[in-house]
């Protein structure tokens, strides 16, 4: 029996950080949106189409890497007897947490998965994103220093860790029962996009597969883009950051190699070269994602492990996407949804009072 957890050890992650990093660039070859392989927001505001909370024409699409990566951690955190429900730490905040991270990200145009995608697609834009992801979290930081804390969480039951794997479970149902069929834009109660970014996708058992793979090793691993750029700067630690520069490294030569490198600001695929907006709006995301204590992808890998105090995050980033595309937040290749300004203003405010309201003096 193995009992040394080999993905928690500094080559371990780099190993993760480099399957990544190969696997996103393959997902775009074999069909998913240009530099955006894999997007955690992206394919969490494509699942907010698909089942209708919002109807923007061009992002409807269940996206089944989401899916795996919750069943994927499901499947590690059962086998390694690190299945352990938990939750009840400030739900409330969390969920608003997540809608502010979606928001955000969606202003920006990617969460930090697809900053990194994007600078190794050529796409200049994310270095403004990702230099507003690290201003973020470094604020978070302040407020750790100064004692921040969301209270602790508390042990629950079986059935309460499983509720996320479950509706993961039942939305891969639906997209059985009801697959993309030639010109419709529903099928069932599904929504499709018929041109856009969510008509491109891969096929359904290459993303599933994938998806469930990186959920069972990002899980082993620990893999998280906000804690590799806080333990960086709280912490001078490099174990996570290895990988996430892994990542970045592999899928550079993945894309040079398929051809996908394509250099500069202009042009961008699913981008905007509104500079300021690029890096505000990473920087409120990299904020919330600060404050709720893990990247997008974590929180859906935490989620398997049973933690429901990052589902609620993870339903809060789902809701986040649909007031987004309903209310004009969102942005577009055009530049800034028409309230997108309000609402990264809003949403740094909203971050701000939260960090304020759990300062724990010791």
């Amino acid at each position: 029996m193995i009992r040394k957890n080999l993905f928690a050890t500094l080559g371990g992650i780099i190993a993760v950080g480099a399957v990544i990093g190969l696997l996103a660039p393959l997902l775009q070859k074999l069909g998913n949106p240009a530099n955006m392989g894999i997007c955690v927001a992206c394919f969490e505001r494509d699942i907010a189409g698909a089942i209708g909370l919002h109807r923007a024409a061009v992002v409807q699409y269940l996206r089944p890497e989401i899916l795996g990566f919750v069943l994927g951690s499901l499947v590690a955190a059962l086998l390694f007897r690190e299945f352990k429900p938990s939750g009840g730490s400030a739900p409330m905040t969390r969920f608003v947490l997540g809608i502010i991270a979606m928001i955000s990200a969606l202003i920006f145009l990617g969460c930090p998965w697809r900053a990194i995608l994007r600078l190794a697609g050529g796409d200049g834009n994310a270095i403004l994103g990702i230099a507003g992801l690290a201003a973020g979290i470094w604020i978070g930081t302040l407020f750790f220093k100064k004692g921040y804390n969301l209270g602790r969480s508390y042990k629950q039951s079986a059935a309460t860790g499983l509720m996320l794997p479950l509706i993961m479970l039942g939305l891969l149902t639906l997209r059985l029962m009801y697959p993309p069929l030639e010109g419709a834009d529903k099928t069932g109660i599904l929504f499709y996009s018929l041109q856009g970014p969510g008509a491109s996708y891969a096929p359904l058992w290459i993303s599933l597969t994938i998806g469930l793979g990186i959920g069972f090793l990002a899980q082993r691993s620990r893999f998280c883009t906000m804690g590799a750029i806080r333990d960086l700067i709280l912490f001078r630690q490099l174990h996570l950051m290895a990988g996430l520069l892994a990542l970045l490294v592999v899928a550079f030569v993945v894309n040079m190699f398929f051809g996908q490198f394509n250099p500069g600001f202009e042009g961008q695929p699913v981008a905007h070269t509104l500079h300021f907006w690029n890096f505000g709006g990473m920087l409120v995301a990299g904020l919330a994602f600060a404050l709720a204590g893990g990247c997008p992808g974590r929180q859906l890998f935490m989620s398997g492990e049973g933690n429901s105090d990052a589902a609620v995050f993870v339903l809060g980033m789902i809701v986040g996407a649909a007031l987004a595309h309903n209310w004009g937040l969102a942005s577009s290749p055009a530049g800034l949804g028409a309230h997108g300004a309000a609402a990264a203003i809003i949403g740094l405010l909203v971050c701000l009072s939260i960090g304020f309201a759990n300062l724990k003096k010791a």
